[in-house]
């Protein structure tokens, strides 16, 4: 049956891919003994998934493929393009083998035979069809655009000339599409970034982030570029697809596509950039205009979920290996959603579709570990679920005709095309769920409770049997010396350090802590000896990671801020200078004199609470019987995960957005004339009386 392309398609088609039901059976005839029966083919965009009823003691799966004409008369030699093994999927009862690396558009048949032990057995009947072609109409304005890989047939690779030209005429010629430029290469290329929303996408930063995106990291080493094409594919196939259910997704969200953020490391086919940083080992130490590019993207985009392509040369591995942010810093719930994604979808989905999916470092490579410079470590820190994705690089025993180039580049960006369409559905399927768990681990960041581990990994469970790999990935266990047991309130850091000149950077960018730190995002509070980094925010397991002197890599070694009261105090309370309270009980009035600084970890206070013209004001997981009002600050507000009873007024701030999240409130909130408006990072309050002015919507 010849296939024929419909304007319609993305994710219909990859529906169509994975239900086994829609394929077309070989003709029956009689069967030989161990002869594999009930053979289906099924296309997808640059694959074909075969599936077959399984043979009684079959060892493992040959897979053939010939290049046939429509009269079915062979065209070329007959190739055995893929062996399937057990430990390829998590279901063995329904095999399944996801052919790739063909010229997408050809014709071929296709036959499987098991074999026992060394032995083989019987090929199937025949299976003949013919593939799918490159994706979009060539006729239809926008469909018909090509990328430099495409149209060589992967010979090439999209050179940073063709990405700019293919860019720039999606952004043109689709209203679903907005180019924006987040940043310039050491070199000066342009870092961009597709924002892709139906009908339009949000037009400012903060709107975008209001719907919970979800975003794509491309090409982060330059010598790594499958992802890239699989990428700039599927901008295309966004900005362009009729499909219903593509449609009814973005109208809900904001999909964020950075193909190319090395692009000097991608003009050389090196992974670093121009000077030799490896990117993937700079997002929480920002050395590097490109990595300083991405994080202030996280800071204003807020995606609540993210994977980061790469590559892999270990020929044993699965062709999808993918693994969660294992810092232990990063909270409980969104290293769960993360194996979720991974181990619940990615491997069940693959199981249909015919890829191998399985953990990064699942033939026991020293891989895949906890170092927090690492995107998908930095990104959990920063409550975001995601993963990495590694293609690899090279056909391998399960994949032997990849030996081929051509064919061995076409099935890696497929299979990256694969895992990002269903990166897409995910996050559809589970927005309800990322979003609790995205307020629940900034909830817990902000309450700066349990240890900080400066250096160490989450296990990574060997997958229950059937398992898509051979072994677990590695764990690097933290020693006695990377954990802190009582955290403290703050790191205060001097002039120099915060303002100073650094020279780890390439010459002429080099960025001060200060302007790392506010890439970041972070509050930080200036006091008159120096500058006060409170613990108790959002991301505070990254903010030790790089403050602290016992870091692993660091950046400057502050001054930890103890706690300067834990027990109880009973009567008013008076805060000059800078106070921090852990755990504290308070029985009476707190107020905060002008110019001091209060952090409130936990506890209670039994009275109001007045800070007018504070330099800082920072309360989180707290209980407060009594109003709590915060007027005039000059630096950073933050009130997290409190529960209050009492109004709460939140005025005349000059010190940039107050973060207000995630609280209780038993009265009214009221929040007006501060310079910036409050911002809720989408963590909702609970408020029983009227919400006015600038927190009319928190």
């Amino acid at each position: 049956m010849r296939y024929r392309r419909t304007t319609a398609g993305v994710f219909s088609a990859l529906l169509a891919v994975v239900l086994a039901a829609t394929a077309q059976p070989a003709q029956a005839q009689q069967a030989e003994p161990n002869q594999v029966q009930g053979l289906t083919v099924v296309q997808g965009d640059g694959y074909a998934t075969l599936a077959w009823t399984p043979v009684d003691g079959a060892t493992d799966y040959q897979i053939e493929r010939t290049p046939v004409a429509e009269d079915g008369s062979a065209t070329g030699a007959s190739v055995i393009v893929g062996l399937w093994r057990p430990n390829r999927q998590i279901n063995n009862s329904e095999p399944t083998f996801a052919d790739a690396g063909f010229a997408p558009g050809n014709r071929f048949q296709w036959r499987v035979r098991a074999r026992l032990g060394s032995d083989a057995q019987p090929f199937s009947a025949p299976v003949s069809d013919t593939t799918r072609p490159h994706w979009g109409d060539p006729d239809i304005p926008g469909q018909g655009l090509r990328t430099q890989w495409e149209d060589t047939l992967g010979a090439q690779y999209t050179t940073d000339i063709n990405e700019y030209a293919y860019t720039a005429a999606i952004d043109e010629l689709s209203d679903r599409v907005r180019v924006v430029e987040i940043g310039r290469t050491v070199q000066g290329r342009p870092i961009n970034m597709f924002v892709i929303g139906y009908p339009t996408p949000p037009a400012t930063p903060e709107a975008v982030a209001a719907t919970n995106p979800l975003v794509v990291n491309c090409n982060v080493h330059g010598n790594e570029p499958g992802d890239r094409e699989a990428c700039l594919i599927m901008a295309r196939q966004l900005a362009f697809t009729d499909d219903p259910a593509t449609l009814g997704l973005l109208s809900k969200t904001t999909m964020l596509i950075v193909p190319t953020i090395n692009g000097d490391g991608r003009a050389a086919n090196s992974r670093g950039n121009s000077t030799g940083q490896d990117l993937n080992r700079d997002y929480s130490l920002i050395r590097q205009p490109e990595t300083q590019a991405f994080v202030e993207m996280v800071r204003d985009y807020r995606p609540i979920a993210s994977y980061d392509g790469h590559e892999y040369g270990n020929t044993n591995t699965g062709d999808l290996p993918m693994l969660p942010p294992r810092h232990q810093n990063v909270a409980q719930g969104i290293f769960d959603r993360s194996q979720d994604m991974i181990e619940g979808h990615m491997y069940t989905q693959g199981a249909k579709a015919g890829w191998w999916a399985c953990p990064y470092g699942c033939t026991g490579a020293n891989v895949g570990l906890g170092e927090e410079t690492i995107l998908r470590n930095t990104l959990g820190l920063k409550n975001v679920v995601n993963s990495l994705l590694e293609l690899r690089s090279s056909g391998g025993p399960t994949r032997p005709d990849e030996g081929n180039t051509a064919n061995n580049r076409r099935r890696k960006t497929y299979s990256a095309l694969w895992t990002f369409h269903q990166f897409m559905a995910y996050h559809g399927a589970n927005l309800g769920a990322l979003t609790a768990t995205r307020a629940e681990a900034i909830t817990f960041q902000s309450a700066n409770t349990g240890r900080i581990v400066f250096r160490g990994s989450r296990p990574i469970e060997a997958y229950p049997a059937p398992h898509p790999g051979d072994t677990p990935p590695p764990l690097d266990a933290p020693r006695q010396d990377q954990i802190l047991e009582q955290p403290p309130c703050a790191y205060k850091l001097t002039e120099e350090q915060y303002h100073g000149a650094r020279s780890d950077g390439p010459a002429g960018r080099q960025t001060t802590v200060a302007q790392r730190l506010a890439a970041h995002g972070w509050a930080v509070v200036k006091v008159a000896d120096g500058y006060l980094v409170p613990l108790s925010q959002p991301e505070r397991g990254l903010v030790p990671l790089l403050l602290d002197g016992q870091a692993a890599e660091g950046l400057v070694a502050g001054e930890r801020v103890a706690p300067t009261l834990t027990g109880t105090h009973n009567g008013p309370l008076t805060i000059s200078g800078v106070a921090c309270l852990s755990d504290a009980t308070v029985r009476g009035p707190v107020r905060v004199q002008p110019g001091a600084t209060l952090i409130v970890n936990g506890g209670s206070i039994n009275g109001p609470v007045d800070a007018s013209g504070a330099a800082g004001f920072v309360l989180t997981a707290g209980t407060v019987n009594g109003p709590v009002n915060v007027t005039g600050t000059t630096g950073p507000v933050l009130l997290v995960g409190n529960q209050i009873s009492g109004p709460v007024n939140v005025v005349d701030g000059t010190g940039g957005a107050p973060l207000l999240a995630g609280n209780t409130v038993n009265g009214p909130l009221g929040c007006a004339g501060n310079a910036v408006a409050p911002v809720s990072l989408a963590v909702a309050n609970a408020v029983s009386g009227p919400r006015s002015h600038q927190c009319a919507r928190l």
